[in-house]
């Protein structure tokens, strides 16, 4: 039943009691201790409610109550009530209820459902505004008229209310409002002390919102699917990046540049120092293009190559084109990535006259093999690479200025080590896990060490990284690799290391400062809320600071 309902809503101590005074229903409000089916009087004791009467007072402990009688149906009454001494009882008594009349007119008229009540004959004596909003008629519209007159209006197809009076009890029905609109109604009886029903509480439901609701639900379900696929398309994406270091914000953004490039067939040109890893870069935008699905992806050094042989080498030959050429020909590397990627590393180092033929392999998708006399056609894209600075060979004439704007569709540049130290240490321990499951090895980095892999410049960029690493495996007798196993050349450079007097940028500084005091405290405590007790911070911060400098606790648990 709807007041029923309405129980926890009242802000009054309000309590439903049976014919035979046991508790059906309570709310917070009653701070005596009170439970279902119980008699009123195990709560209080003196309950005495007088025959004919609609007050009755009611206390425990130091807790007085004064509760307000309305009958609700057979046996059933409603009792709201106010805490009370028994002297302010009678004086506030008015007051009270006048309050109390105030806050039930509230809660009727803030319900989101629309309420309409009427009398047994049909009489409309309340409602409230949100049947306005349900049925765009005003509310004052309806107080006082008989349903069966709205019914005659067409303001109503039919009415609940003479259901419920007819039936004595709860009657629901799906019709269309006055507007169109698909409500659901449902009528509640309220019964007098001779068990007639005196009024009929009727609750209205746009059913729209509910629809709405439910195509809403649908959406996001929708919505759920397709990030289920995007988050399967970047678990895929970190398994094809295994090996692959992006911890500073310059690569993130570098990588998330392929990956939105990689579908595309447009020329790529990756520029940068030798040894920053421009042939993986080139990899990862192959792995993630159609292309990886239908071609392969072929690699050739321009710089490695003598320049007679190069042109062979790039475009194949026909049989007995030359003296010592194979005689069944050769294809070359254009036609072995057809439908795939020609990787052209160093590709500043290509003579001029080479640069012809690509030029023109490059605008007309065609290539001849030396000796040939009808282009092939063929479907490459090309990735070139170069650590030289191909605007200047330009100016002097070394490099064609028409290859270069061929060639420069989707320029990405990689900067050197020194300009992203967030992923030396990252790299650290991917390189030394590397070499370490290849010689079966177990060796370590000693914090000093560390600090000397963060300061240095490594002019040859990762290669250098990756070579130091090995070597120092390879040639240190200890597990713990130290700063004194550096080999010579490097000795004369650890010297120069930051300093803490020294002067750079204060973000290097906290960070170098910060990864040298987690690494010692890494070494020295079992688990990441010890070294955040020590540290006087919090156990999350530890966890997120070990990830941030790839971190991990030796002497216990991981810090995942």
């Amino acid at each position: 039943m709807i007041l029923i309902d309405l129980v926890d809503q009242i802000p009054f101590p309000a309590m439903i009691l049976d014919g035979e005074e046991r508790v059906l229903s309570f709310n917070e409000k009653i701070k005596a201790g009170m439970s279902r089916g119980s008699h009123v009087k195990e709560t209080f004791p003196l309950w005495d409610m007088k025959a004919g009467s609609k007050l009755v007072s009611a206390e425990n402990g130091d807790m007085r109550y004064v509760f307000m009688k309305s009958p609700l149906e057979e046996e059933c009454d409603l009792f709201i009530g106010t805490e009370t001494s028994e002297i302010s009882a009678l004086k506030n008594e008015n007051e009270d209820l006048k309050k109390l009349t105030r806050e039930l007119d509230a809660i009727i008229e803030n319900s989101y459902d629309g309420i309409y009540i009427t009398d047994h004959k049909g009489i409309t004596w309340k409602t409230n505004s949100a049947i306005e909003r349900i049925t765009g008629i005003p509310k004052e519209y309806y107080i006082g008229k008989n349903v069966d007159a709205l019914i005659k209006r067409g303001i109503l197809k039919s009415s609940v209310t003479h259901r419920v009076v007819k039936q004595k009890r709860t009657v629901s029905l799906v019709q269309e409002n006055y507007e169109g609109k698909e409500t659901l109604i449902t009528g509640a009886p309220v019964f007098n002390d001779n068990g007639e029903v005196e009024k009929v509480v009727t609750n209205i439901r746009d059913l729209s919102d509910l629809n709405e609701l439910q195509t809403k639900l649908s959406r996001m379900n929708q919505l759920n699917d397709k990030y289920k696929k995007e988050l399967d398309l970047l678990k895929n994406r970190n398994s094809k990046m295994d090996g692959v270091v992006v911890n500073s914000e310059s690569m993130r953004m570098i990588y998330d540049t392929a990956e939105r490039i990689a579908h595309v067939n447009a020329t790529v040109l990756i520029l940068g120092e030798t040894g920053v890893g421009k042939d993986i870069l080139a990899k990862y935008i192959y792995s993630e293009s159609a292309r990886s699905k239908e071609g392969d992806f072929i690699k050739i050094n321009c710089g490695a190559i003598p320049g007679d042989l190069l042109e062979s080498e790039l475009f194949g030959y026909e049989p007995g084109a030359f003296t010592g050429a194979n005689r069944q020909g050769k294809a070359g590397m254009f036609e072995l990535a057809d439908k795939g990627v020609l990787f052209l590393d160093e590709v500043g180092e290509l003579p001029l006259m080479l640069q012809v033929k690509l030029l023109r392999a490059l605008q007309e998708n065609e290539i001849q093999r030396i000796g040939g006399t009808k282009p092939r056609k063929v479907d490459v894209r090309i990735i070139a690479a170069t650590n030289r600075d191909l605007k200047e060979m330009v100016r002097d004439g070394d490099f064609r200025e028409d290859l270069y704007y061929r060639l420069n569709v989707l320029p990405i540049s990689i900067p050197s080590l020194k300009d992203r130290r967030d992923d030396i240490l990252p790299l650290i321990d991917l390189f030394l896990k590397k070499v370490n499951n290849r010689y079966g090895m177990d060796k370590r980095v000693d914090p000093n060490l560390h600090d000397f892999f963060f300061s240095y410049d490594w002019p040859g960029n990762i290669r250098e990284l990756s070579n130091l690493i090995e070597r120092l495996v390879v040639t240190t007798p200890e597990d713990l690799l130290k700063a004194e196993h550096l080999p010579p050349e490097y000795q004369e450079t650890k010297h120069t290391a930051i300093a803490p007097n020294s002067v750079v940028p204060l973000k290097e500084a906290v960070e170098l400062a910060e990864s040298r005091v987690l690494e010692l405290a890494a070494l020295n405590y079992k688990n990441t809320y010890e070294i955040a007790e020590v540290l006087e911070t919090s156990q999350p911060t530890i966890v997120r600071k070990l990830k941030k400098y790839n971190i991990h606790v030796s002497r216990g648990e991981e810090w995942l």
